[in-house]
């Protein structure tokens, strides 16, 4: 029994280093832009530990890059699935660029929104969902977005609104509080003045 947990126990140390040794291999390949062959590595390492979650991601920016969209969209949802929030929150923000990038913005901003609810400090999630909802006719909501960005430091949304709205830290000026309405003063009724002529 004890040799057989230690055969169990070696294979599946070994395995786990063969898969990150085809994923060794593929951020090199990557690094370098030879990304055909760091997809192909980076899927090798998926076929040894199909919960590889930084193998999903890596494996999607490269499809990404080689604009084979939906691929990039199939990882970035498996690694959704199989990561840790911090692996999920990437592959949410990431899920909504590509989406954003082939024009699907309804469908970007639930995975914007997402990303934005695991990490509220993720300016650049606010900047690109502010721009989805842009693309949607939400004018208020991109504005909202962008003054968010801004505040947490993405230099793309200061940018931007420093040059078409200067004055966008002004906070917006209250509505105008009701008039106080007063009922009608009835008019008053004069004694006719008569004259002694």
């Amino acid at each position: 029994m004890a040799t057989a947990t230690m055969l169990l126990l070696s294979c599946s140390i070994a395995l786990a280093d063969s898969a990150n040794d085809s994923f060794n291999m593929g951020f090199e390949q990557h690094k370098t832009g030879d990304l055909l062959n760091a997809v192909h590595s980076y899927s090798q390492a998926i076929s040894k530990d199909s919960t590889f979650a930084m193998a999903y991601q890596m494996r999607g920016i490269a499809w990404q890059q080689l604009k084979k969209y939906s691929e990039a969209i199939n990882d970035y949802s498996t690694m959704i699935t199989v990561g840790e929030p911090s692996f999920q929150v990437v592959g949410y923000y990431n899920r909504g660029v590509v989406k954003n990038t082939i024009g699907d913005f309804a469908g970007a901003i639930p995975d914007f929104s997402q990303a934005i609810e695991l990490n509220q400090k993720m300016g650049f999630a606010f900047f690109h969902r502010g721009i989805a909802k842009s693309k949607t006719g939400d004018i208020e909501g991109r504005m909202e977005d962008f003054r968010r960005a801004a505040r947490l430091g993405d230099s793309n949304a200061l940018q931007w609104l420093n040059t078409y709205y200067p004055n966008w830290r002004v906070p917006p000026a209250p509505p105008p509080a009701p008039q106080e309405q007063t009922a009608p003063q009835p008019a008053s009724i004069s004694k006719p003045t008569v004259s002694a002529t």
